[in-house]
């Protein structure tokens, strides 16, 4: 008489269902990289944030009759762009960061072809991170967009996802880089210049697909957007 063999798995049967998924899990793991993923996602951000500041910036420049990328255009304040000083000499700028604290040093001063003059970023700027994305002047971009007459077009200024930067300056900071230039005495360069960087960090952006070498700026080595493309330094660190 045969016996009839009841329900269920063996323990090696068992051992050998679990091996084949862990093995096929570790595999998946490899295949979709969750870090490189995670650094795809970031570079997209910066991408967007980059485009949606330099919409906001445009806004203000054709919406209102005195424009200031600064907030101190028309007025004698000192601010970050370059502008028209006495005598039509240029002031030097400044480059202003998203991060909480600026590079202290290995800044790279001169400036790209649009700069008035030929004049040096003289140092830069940082903005504390309780104040950094506020769009009344005081944010990491010192422009006030709560002056428009039609309202501001963003609700803040965005910053880096990971926001940091190192002691002396780095081109691969992971930071928000912002110039400008308010008003011109060369007939050749136009009045009010603005240029937003930021360094991508995904084998997606700057290999497979190099966003920053087709972003039509001066520099392949970091994203640059708006609607001056040379204002900041072109080569170096900054």
């Amino acid at each position: 008489m045969k016996r009839t063999r009841e329900g269920g798995f063996t323990l090696l049967e068992l051992l050998i269902v679990i091996s084949i998924i862990a093995i096929l899990s570790i595999a998946l793991v490899f295949m979709l990289n969750p870090a490189e993923t995670l650094k795809k996602a970031r570079d997209a951000q910066r991408i967007s944030d980059l485009k949606t500041v330099k919409t906001a910036l445009g806004i203000m420049l054709t919406s209102t009759s005195t424009p200031s990328l600064d907030g101190t255009f028309g007025s004698t304040a000192t601010g970050i762009c370059t502008s028209t000083g006495a005598g039509g000499a240029p002031t030097l700028s400044k480059i202003a960061y998203s991060s909480a604290s600026a590079p202290t040093s290995g800044i790279t001063v001169t400036p790209g072809a649009d700069a008035i003059s030929g004049a040096a970023f003289s140092s830069t700027s940082g903005n504390t991170s309780a104040t950094a994305g506020k769009v009344d002047g005081t944010g990491w971009i010192p422009v006030n967009l709560k002056a428009l007459t039609g309202g501001t077009p963003i609700s803040s200024f965005p910053v880096d996802p990971t926001n940091t930067t190192s002691a002396v300056a780095s081109i691969n900071d992971l930071v928000y880089r912002y110039a400008c230039q308010n008003g011109s005495t060369v007939s050749t360069k136009p009045a009010f210049i603005f240029e937003i960087d930021a360094q991508l960090e995904s084998s997606a952006y700057t290999s497979d697909d190099d966003k920053r070498s087709k972003d039509g700026g001066d520099y392949a080595s970091i994203y640059e957007t708006g609607n001056s493309l040379n204002l900041l330094p072109s080569s170096g660190n900054f």
